[in-house]
């Protein structure tokens, strides 16, 4: 079974976003733990396995083109213009941000890659149902 467009940028999506996370928990553990509200390095740890274990799940049910994983993903990523508004709101001391300004700035461009990829999944399902090709 080939890979198409569509599962081919929401898998590159999920490497970018895990190994975001793990060049953030090597860098900088300080912002890793204050962002998720964690204090401990084996808590941090944890999550970080637990979000491997799920996004592992999540790339095989793109892989297997999953329904349930391809709904729960488009809506997911629908919601990615909310981390820009957040994004904003934290740099204009509206709320308080979650780390320093090159973190936010950086969940702001997650959350942007996420929606254009939720409109290339509407796209495509468009055309060829559930994970079809945009």
């Amino acid at each position: 079974m080939a890979i198409n467009r569509t599962q081919a940028l929401v898998l590159g999506f999920f490497v970018l976003a895990w190994a975001s996370l793990v060049a953030l928990f090597a860098a900088a553990p300080e912002v890793y733990g204050r962002a998720l509200g964690l204090s401990s390095a084996e808590a941090r740890l944890l999550f970080l396995v637990a979000i491997t274990a799920f996004l592992a799940l999540l790339s095989i049910g793109v892989i297997r083109r999953w329904r349930w994983a391809f709904w729960l993903i488009f809506v997911a990523f629908l919601f990615g213009p909310l981390r820009v508004v957040a994004s904003v709101l934290a740099l204009g001391g509206v709320i308080s941000a979650d780390g320093p300004t090159w973190y936010v700035l950086y969940q702001a461009l997650l959350g942007l890659l996420q929606f254009i990829i939720a409109l290339a999944m509407l796209a495509g399902y468009r055309r060829a149902g559930a994970w079809g090709a945009f």
